[in-house]
C-alpha cells in the first residue's frame, strides 16, 4: 500500500483578486517546470490544507492549491455573495491563465471532483487529466440522503442524527436544508453558529468509516465550521446551481480526458451508486472500488489509491 509522499514545503504563496469581492488564496510547491496540477479541496466551504500537497510527486508535478470563494485564507470568509460553481469554475481559468498553463491535471474529492467535472466538462481542452475522488453528483435526491430523515444517512447513524437535528425545532424538521440555510444565513449570531458547529459536526462523524476525532476536531473548528455549513447550504438549497442531472449528461464532454474515478465502498455520505452512475457515463475512464473505506481522504487505502492514480497519469502523460 502507497503512503502519501513526505511533506512538502510551499514554494510560494499569493492573493488573486477575481472580482470587487474576493481574493483567492493560491500556492504554488513541487517541480515548477512539472506538470501542473490543480488540487479542488471539498465541502464546497471547506479549504486546502498542507497535507493536501502529498499526493503528488513533488519531483514530476507542479502543485497548485486554493481556497475557494469563502474558503480558508481566501477573502471574505464564508461569503455568499457571487459565490456559485460558475464562479468558482471562472475563478479556475483566472488561476490558470495567471500562472501561465496552457493544461493541467484535475484532482478533486467530494465537492472537488464536482467542480473538477464541472469544469472539465466546461474547459475539456484544457484538462489533461482527471482524478476524482468520493463522486458528489449534486442531484437533489444526493443532497436529500445526507441532509434530510429518512433519506439514506439519518438510517444509518440515528445517534449522530440526533445531534445534527438539535438545533431544529419539530416543526420544521421536514425540510431540514431549509431550516438550516434561514439560521445559517440570519441575524442571530449564537444561532447561526450553533448551526453551523451542529451540521459541521454531522459531516464529520460520517465522514471515516470509523468515526475519526482529527476529522470531527477539523470540522468543528468554529472557524471551518462556520465556511462549511453556510457554503455548504447555500450551494445545496440551490442544486450547486446545476441544471438536472447536468453532470452525468454532459459527460460524454470527458470522453477523450484520461480519468480515473476511486471511491469508497462504504462512503455513507456520498453513496457509491454516484460514482457506478458517473462510471457509466463515462467508461473511458478507469473505476476503482476502495473497500473497507468511508468517504474521507484520510482513510488510508484510499489515500494509497489516490497516490497510485498520480502516479500512474503522470507515466501514461510522459508515453504521449
Amino acid at each position: 500500500m502507497k503512503a502519501l509522499y513526505p511533506p512538502i514545503r510551499e514554494n510560494s504563496h499569493f492573493y488573486l483578486k477575481v472580482d470587487e469581492l474576493h481574493n483567492l488564496y493560491i500556492e504554488e510547491s513541487g517541480n515548477p517546470e512539472g506538470v501542473p496540477v490543480v488540487f479542488l479541496h471539498g465541502g464546497p466551504g471547506s479549504g486546502c490544507e498542507s497535507w493536501h500537497r502529498q499526493f503528488f510527486d513533488p519531483e514530476r508535478y507542479r502543485i497548485i492549491l486554493f481556497d475557494q470563494r469563502g474558503c480558508g485564507r481566501s477573502t471574505p470568509h464564508a461569503s455568499l455573495d457571487n459565490n456559485t460553481t460558475w464562479h468558482l469554475v471562472d475563478d479556475m481559468e483566472r488561476i490558470r491563465t495567471k500562472l501561465n498553463i496552457k493544461q493541467w491535471v484535475v484532482f478533486g474529492g467530494s465537492w472537488g471532483s464536482t467542480l473538477a467535472l464541472a469544469y472539465a466538462e466546461t474547459h475539456p481542452d484544457k484538462v489533461l487529466g482527471l482524478i476524482l475522488r468520493g463522486i458528489f453528483l449534486c442531484r437533489q435526491k444526493d443532497i436529500d440522503w445526507f441532509y434530510e430523515k429518512n433519506q439514506g444517512a439519518s438510517q444509518v447513524f440515528p445517534d449522530y442524527w440526533q445531534d445534527y437535528q438539535a438545533p431544529i425545532p419539530e416543526a420544521e424538521r421536514d425540510n431540514m436544508l431549509k431550516a438550516y440555510y434561514q439560521r445559517l444565513t440570519g441575524q442571530n449570531e449564537i444561532a447561526r453558529m450553533q448551526a453551523a458547529k451542529a451540521w459541521a459536526a454531522w459531516e464529520g462523524r460520517t465522514a471515516n468509516l470509523t468515526a475519526k476525532e482529527s476529522t470531527i476536531e477539523h470540522f468543528t473548528n468554529p472557524y471551518t465550521a462556520m465556511s462549511v455549513a453556510r457554503i455548504e447550504a447555500h450551494y445545496f438549497i440551490n442544486e450547486a446551481f446545476f441544471e438536472p442531472n447536468q453532470l452525468l449528461r454532459d459527460a460524454h464532454k470527458l470522453k477523450t480526458i484520461p480519468g480515473m474515478i476511486i471511491h469508497g465502498r462504504y462512503d455513507m455520505i456520498c453513496p457509491l451508486d454516484q460514482a457506478y452512475a458517473l462510471h457509466e457515463a463515462w467508461p473511458e475512464a478507469d473505476f476503482t472500488i476502495v473497500s473497507a473505506c468511508g468517504h474521507a481522504a484520510s482513510e488510508p487505502a484510499i489515500q494509497s489509491a489516490l497516490v497510485n492514480a498520480t502516479d500512474f497519469l503522470l507515466d501514461q502523460l510522459e508515453k504521449k
